[in-house]
């Protein structure tokens, strides 16, 4: 996985009623790759014994990944309504899911969709490190502007889920809601490998 410096980071912070006391905090780094595609790298800190880790499994297509400890990235071009969804889960498990507006899903084919995740965990942090193409998505322009909203949710030994985004909207967790995209990323600069 090669990329370019990291240009932007980003803190994720806890829904109110679903605190997290297992958990220090998590931060996104996002930089472009060298091939166009976009890196991000989800850094949780905190005491992992007390959460629910999806152990590694051959990386696949799965649904309901936020079920369970998952991180996501909403992405979107700036001005644009239409956004994809990518579920990325420790366990190597992906999913992406594409929007013509808000929570309004339509069909995605092809097969080039597949992110490339490595995650690295100890005691104490967790690294998710993912690398999500763009170009095969018809929603997502080549060299647009984009509007990001970057989330996860972490579940504890206990069963229960926190719910952590750069923005929550007022009332219950919703990653969708357009308020949540407050990143914006310009196009990469292939040539230099970093945003401009």
């Amino acid at each position: 996985m090669k990329t370019s410096q990291i240009p932007h980071t980003a803190v994720l912070t806890w829904y109110p009623e679903t605190y997290s006391e297992a958990i220090d905090g998590i931060k996104a780094r996002l930089c472009w790759a060298d091939d166009g595609g976009l890196a991000i790298a989800y850094v949780l800190t905190g005491d992992l014994t007390r959460l629910r880790i999806p152990l590694p499994r051959k990386p696949r297509h799965a649904d309901r990944l936020w079920e369970h400890t998952c991180f996501e990235a909403f992405v979107g071009v700036v001005g644009k309504s239409e956004y994809c969804e990518f579920n990325l889960a420790p366990s190597g498990e992906w999913a992406v899911y594409a929007f013509r507006g808000y929570r309004e899903s339509v069909p995605l084919v092809g097969k080039e969709r597949a992110p490339e995740i490595t995650m690295r965990s100890d005691e104490n942090s967790l690294e998710l490190d993912a690398i999500v193409r763009l170009d095969h998505l018809p929603l997502i322009q080549p060299r647009a502007s984009l509007k990001l909203a970057l989330s996860a949710v972490i579940e504890e030994n206990s069963g229960m889920l926190s719910y952590w985004a750069l923005r929550h909207p007022a009332g219950k967790p919703d990653f969708h809601h357009p308020d949540s995209f407050t990143l914006e990323l310009e196009p990469a600069d292939l040539e230099g490998g970093i945003v401009s």
